[in-house]
């Protein structure tokens, strides 16, 4: 094994270690952990609800996912993330995305589509081969 594969394999679990964290965190907020005394389902309706258990079930695949180094688990958070980029976009009531938590949502979709591109690009680099 050389240098680049372990780096590689590093910052994927990396990745999948903040995934993990946003899951965890948008599950807390689905259990009412940070919400104060509000009922979840009241807080953010049901169509928010849906979509914030929608969003924190992905997340915590996709971060079992990457920790496995399986492809898929980088376009689960590919996908969780352009639907957060979406709501954002069109102003929808039921996402609350604070800057920080942008910031590092947009990292890691960089650091997952780059990873991807660098392996669509080597498994293509080898099929003459």
């Amino acid at each position: 094994m050389d240098i680049k594969t372990i780096a590689r394999e590093n910052f994927v679990r990396i990745l999948a270690l903040i995934s993990l964290v946003i899951g965890l965190g948008d599950a807390a907020r689905l259990l009412g952990v940070s919400g104060g005394q509000q009922d979840p389902m009241q807080a953010l309706g049901v169509t928010g609800f849906v979509l914030l258990a929608i969003l924190a079930l992905t997340r915590l695949f996709a971060a079992v996912g990457l920790w496995i180094s399986s492809s898929w688990g980088g376009v689960l958070v590919i996908g969780a993330t352009l639907l957060e980029y979406i709501l954002l976009l069109v102003h929808s009531p039921h996402i609350h995305i604070s800057t920080l938590g942008l910031l590092v949502r947009t990292v890691v979709f960089v650091g997952i589509l780059g990873l991807l591109i660098l392996r669509y690009r080597h498994n293509r680099a080898h099929v003459h081969d």
